[in-house]
């Protein structure tokens, strides 16, 4: 007997495999997997991912998509969870059989993916994952990143702190999983770097409902610098909660990784992130031609303005295209070849994928957060940001 829970179970599978965008998708179609956060923590940064990424498959496509083929994107959500990330990763190899996937925003689960397409010899990207060992001592051929690693991030965000941002003492809060970890320590390694000392650092699960336990320690410490790794909605609850504790306004600086206070949460948090600054690789106000004519079609389309998980997400469609182009071939292995050494253009400027790494290399912008609004206050060109190669698998 079939129960409408179970009936309502095995629709919502079907509906979680549905093909994004007008029509079915073609045997002619390249297949792109879209497995993303649509619920839990990361929810707000797969809102965008999504957005990002159908924008940029709508415009390809209404030209005639890539080398006269359109590409159809197939939704999954991962829940905010590697492991089901992993489970829907392999369903969507070996049932829809996609030629790219994309999406992943939780570092571990990017991770187990990664794993999957190197066993399918199938190249996948992330857009949000921060954790430097993707493309560092875990990196492997057909994995590709086109945001800025926490690394990336650190060296240019601490570097600005340090010379703009009176104080020697710093904090840190870190997600306890494996991008929080990581993060924290690569920020931690660029405090010191600047000649600045972290006095505390601090790690609650991801996922936290009760920052409160942690403010002690805060205060204890005295910082004149906070620094966060934590995403999406964590940060809501731990700015809304410092706020309600009197922790905001503060005496000290607070900042943090680029995922922390996004477009999608800074409505949430409302005036708790105000001053708050970031490193990051784009701001819907940058003044450039490009993202003068993207951002503002984004925003009539979604009601919303872009932030860096979208425009991300958006140019890894163009780097498909322009990897596919001077390729001749949208073959899984053509294109994983000529995805290295590509150089393209984007909303944020032009971006070029390292050889030796799969990592892209792009500028970073210093923003802070005014009323509802990101404001760029510095830019660090991409030329001048190190990033170390850690990767000796390829």
């Amino acid at each position: 007997m079939i129960t409408y829970k179970r009936l309502f179970a095995g629709l919502a599978s079907i509906v979680a495999m549905l093909t994004v965008g007008a029509g079915a998708a073609s045997a002619q179609d390249y297949k792109l997997g879209l497995l993303t956060s649509m619920s839990g923590t990361l929810a707000p940064a797969g809102k965008q991912v999504r957005w990002g990424t159908e924008f940029a498959v709508d415009e390809i496509n209404a030209k005639g998509g890539i080398l006269g083929r359109k590409i159809a994107i197939t939704l999954e959500d991962d829940e905010s969870n590697p492991q089901v990330a992993a489970r829907k990763a392999e369903r969507l190899y070996q049932d829809v059989k996609v030629d790219f996937i994309t999406g992943t925003i939780h570092s571990g689960g990017t991770l187990a993916v990664g794993q999957l397409a190197e066993r399918e010899k199938k190249p996948m990207a992330t857009t949000v994952s921060y954790s430097s060992n993707i493309t560092g001592s875990q990196c492997n051929p057909y994995m590709f990143r086109v945001n800025a690693h926490a690394g990336i991030q650190a060296a240019a965000m601490v570097t600005w702190l340090a010379k703009n941002v009176k104080g020697e003492r710093y904090v840190i809060l870190g997600p306890d999983y494996e991008m929080g970890r990581n993060a924290a320590d690569l920020f931690s390694a660029e405090v010191k770097r600047n000649g600045k000392t972290v006095v505390e650092t601090i790690f609650p699960p991801l996922g936290a409902t009760d920052f409160s336990t942690y403010f002690g320690r805060i205060r204890a410490a005295r910082p004149d610098v906070l620094l966060t790794m934590t995403p999406g909605n964590d940060t809501v609850r731990l700015l809304t909660q410092m706020k309600e504790f009197g922790l905001i306004p503060a005496s000290f600086k607070l900042g943090g990784a680029a995922g922390a206070v996004t477009a999608g949460n800074i409505g949430a948090i409302g005036d708790a992130a105000e001053g708050f600054i970031t490193g990051a690789s784009y701001s819907a106000d940058l003044d450039t031609p490009a993202n003068k004519a993207f951002a503002p079609r984004f925003k009539a389309k979604y009601g919303e303005d872009p932030d860096l998980f979208a425009v991300d997400s958006y140019s890894l469609v163009y780097l498909i295209k322009a990897a596919a182009e001077k390729a001749g071939s949208l073959d899984a292995e053509a294109l994983r070849k000529a995805i290295p050494g590509t150089s393209w253009d984007t909303p944020q400027g032009r971006k070029s994928m390292r050889k030796e790494d799969n990592q892209a290399s792009l500028n970073m912008y210093i923003i802070e957060v005014k009323g509802k609004d990101f404001k760029i206050v510095g830019t660090v060109p991409a030329a001048e940001i190190k990033i170390p190669n850690e990767c000796t698998k390829f």
